[in-house]
């Protein structure tokens, strides 16, 4: 019996690490699932343990490697961003992999823009709104002016992605993926390291950069395999869609954040969008992607928790409510449209949490303002990086996507585009596999691998 050929990726989460094998259809034949426990770092503020992280990955590789029932052939990486780990000469590890949501020192800050020309300038400029840590950037700018014995010691800064390719590849890279995500490095306009990069002599620690589907051959055994260079997960999971539809888009990836994401708009981002948290990425062929972020998963899963307890149901009774289109007619949406027009960001919170639940006759009625309000806050999001692009269909993927309200109530208020939920099991690791698809399919088409479901406009 022949081994089964097969794409391994590892999927690496903030709190899910995954290790999934692919087969040449791209069917998941195998996956795996762990927690690592967080350390602290030298501030005691939790961060990833790179060296279990490490020793993790190092471990699954040697494991499927030699295991008779699976012929590799090639790896590749699918990684959260905003997250550096800094090696040594000797490919070791010289700091703790701060957490991104590791305070910012507001002076350095301070000191950083008035230096560069101020912080509006440098967000529109790299398309990244000022985010302290979760602008990967400002890190090194950190570790230079507050750790300089540190700085010095840094041979290569890789971006969380591209270390775990440099695990088992031993090769260092850079990729746009993950340079692209609100890093505060890479000029959008200019295409390349932003001045004040070069400036404080940080791009001497970064490697190459590497094409996002370029790959590294290894031995291992008898066999040769290809590694790729990682992604940035945000990145990698618009991949699928990028290779199957050719006509303009919009993908809306919904969980605990909604993020519309918009491959066809490349416009300069305005401090207006930035102020509604706006930011760019870049796909992994380079091209800009203008996203915009709502925090509509959270507050749908306190608000339920509300409701459940006023009504005295289960706290996922919502999954049984489907969309009513007379019981739409009779609620009040004058909070709704008010918040639609009132040009505010509006990222944390809709209108239902100033509702009184004394005024909803039934659970059914009160969810139904709940997603009228939440989709007031998408709609006005979404627009933010829909307005004058030629896009015709928007796609959600994610818990929204299997919301019958959601769903009529965007097809209503899109009428003419068409609004589709996606259905596509582990959407980062299969974009991290299907990035090196030339590799291990070559000329062959890429099958058909997201279910579609269309959602036309109800009447009224």
């Amino acid at each position: 019996m022949n081994n089964q050929n097969v794409i391994a990726i590892f999927d690496v989460g903030k709190t899910n690490k995954k290790l999934f094998l692919f087969d040449e259809q791209y069917n998941i034949v195998h996956e795996e699932s762990t927690k690592l426990n967080e350390i602290k770092d030298e501030d005691g503020f939790e961060c990833e343990d790179v060296q279990t992280l490490t020793n993790w990955i190092r471990e699954k590789f040697i494991e499927v490697s030699s295991n008779n029932k699976y012929n590799i052939q090639a790896i590749n990486f699918s990684g959260y961003g905003a997250s550096f780990v800094h090696v040594d000469k000797n490919g070791k590890p010289v700091t703790p992999l701060y957490n991104y949501l590791k305070p910012y020192p507001q002076k350095l800050q301070q000191e950083f823009y008035a230096a560069y020309g101020g912080e509006s300038l440098i967000a529109r400029q790299t398309a990244s709104p000022v985010l302290g840590h979760l602008n990967s950037g400002m890190q090194l700018y950190w570790l230079k002016h507050t750790k300089p014995d540190v700085f010095a010691a840094i041979k290569h800064s890789l971006h969380l992605p591209q270390y775990l390719s440099f695990i088992i590849s031993s090769t260092p890279s850079s990729d746009l993926t993950s340079i692209g995500c609100h890093t505060q490095l890479w000029h959008f306009q200019k295409g390349k390291y932003h001045n004040w990069v070069c400036k404080e002599d940080i791009d001497i620690k970064f490697p190459a950069i590497f094409k996002s589907n370029a790959v590294v051959q290894i031995e291992s055994g008898s066999n040769n395999i290809a590694v790729g260079v990682g992604l940035h997960d945000s990145s990698a999971a618009l991949i699928p869609y990028l290779k199957l539809f050719k006509e303009p888009f919009v993908l809306i990836s919904t969980g605990t954040w909604c993020i519309s994401l918009n491959p066809f708009n490349a416009s300069i981002l305005t401090d207006y969008e930035l102020h509604n948290d706006c930011l760019c990425y870049l796909t992994y062929e380079g091209k800009p992607v203008k996203a915009s972020r709502l925090f509509a998963g959270y507050e749908h899963e306190q608000q339920v928790k509300k409701l459940a307890q006023h009504f005295n149901t289960s706290e996922d009774y919502y999954k049984t409510v489907l969309f009513d289109n007379d019981l739409m007619q009779n609620l009040d949406l004058k909070i709704a449209t008010k918040t639609i027009s009132n040009q505010s960001a509006m990222v944390h919170r809709s209108a239902f949490e100033k509702r009184n639940l004394q005024h909803f006759k039934t659970y059914e009625e009160a969810y139904h303002q709940l997603i009228s309000d939440i989709i007031a806050q998408q709609v006005f999001s979404t627009k933010l990086v829909l307005t004058n692009t030629p896009v015709k269909q928007i796609f959600v993927d994610g818990g929204f996507g299997n919301n019958d309200i959601y769903m009529n109530l965007l097809a209503a208020a899109f009428p003419n585009i068409k609004v589709f939920a996606a259905s596509i099991p582990q959407a980062s690791a299969l974009g991290a596999a299907l990035a090196l698809h030339d590799h291990t399919h070559g000329a062959s088409p890429v099958p058909d691998l997201i279910q579609l479901k269309y959602f036309p406009v109800k009447k009224n």
